[in-house]
């Protein structure tokens, strides 16, 4: 039974260090597909035909290649199981352009959650902490909700093993660490250890938060519905780290010191996740671009084959 084969693989991924839950999740629905087709052993045809029930492009490519991942697995103890080829589909990943809020439309979302019912209850103090925290620091919000009563340091806030299996200390500004301290005195240190909590004084949950995010933008008029692009909680982090590579010069040794300390900062493993923002707005895309032509007129002052107007349009 190829259920059988689920549990020891997972048991061997998560001794060297993955989570594995949402693999954990798609395999168990993946060998329940295969055995209700009758197969013993991974079948590529089987296998092609559950990562195609996905809705898009890269969620079909990503489930075939966990498949492919436990096939090689399954093989190693009986070679009749079939490890499906790769790129069957295209695993392209588009990164579309982030929503970034105004100082204005940050400044109103704020005073919109600072207003929330009931009045002088935990609630308004925690929602309006929490997004000012995740706009000032760049923080996932799977790492805002994970944060307890011991991770808040006079250093900073400690994370915890989160994605990728990272920990990291995240230094906090004086007003950043005031306005923290702030909630925490209104919300009391005994009980639950998570430091934000929900109205029942349990810990909150992130489709909670979505659900309030969502509702707070649309009820600004920044986000135009269901169904239809707008800001996202996450836009949160892509804004801070925006912002911090707009405040700085733009040459070439100062945007890589700022990108290797923003990349630390933010908890990626690969830089080009941080060299992405570079690409999200004007102001750093026209930054790259006087860049660039400063270094064409350095390096090649006198060449005769070069046009005159050489500018590269904004």
């Amino acid at each position: 039974m190829l259920s059988a084969l689920v549990d020891p693989y997972l048991t061997l991924r998560r001794a060297t260090g993955f989570q594995m839950k949402v693999q954990a999740y798609l395999l168990r629905h993946f060998t329940a597909f295969a055995e209700a087709r009758g197969d013993t052993h991974v079948r590529t045809s089987t296998a092609i035909a559950w990562a195609a029930l996905a809705p898009t492009e890269l969620q079909r490519a990503n489930r075939l290649g966990m498949v492919r991942v436990f096939a090689r697995f399954a093989r190693a103890e009986e070679p009749d199981h079939e490890i499906p080829p790769d790129r069957v589909f295209a695993a392209r990943r588009v990164h579309g352009a982030p929503f970034l809020l105004t100082g204005a439309q940050l400044t109103e979302l704020l005073e919109r959650a600072a207003r929330l019912p009931p009045p002088r209850s935990l609630r308004p103090w925690t929602y309006c902490t929490l997004l000012s925290l995740l706009a000032v620091t760049g923080l996932r919000i799977s790492e805002a909700l994970a944060l307890t009563l011991d991770d808040v340091t006079e250093d900073g806030l400690v994370i915890r093993q989160t994605k990728f299996q990272k920990s990291r200390l995240v230094p906090l500004h004086p007003s950043s660490a005031a306005g923290l301290a702030r909630y925490l005195d209104r919300r009391g240190h005994a009980g639950e250890a998570h430091v934000f909590l929900s109205s029942r004084g349990t810990p909150l949950r992130y489709p909670t938060v979505i659900a309030l995010f969502l509702r707070l933008v649309r009820s600004m008029g920044v986000h135009p519905g269901p169904g239809h692009r707008g800001p996202r909680l996450h836009n949160l982090r892509h804004q801070f780290g925006i912002r911090v590579l707009e405040a700085g010069p733009i040459t070439r040794a100062e945007v890589d010191a700022r990108m290797l300390a923003l990349s630390t900062y933010m908890g990626h493993t690969r830089i080009d996740s941080t060299y992405w923002y570079l690409h999200a707005t004007p102001q750093l895309l026209t930054g790259i671009r006087d860049t660039t032509e400063r270094w064409i007129d350095k390096e090649a002052p006198h060449d005769p084959a070069r046009p005159a107007d050489h500018r590269i349009p904004a």
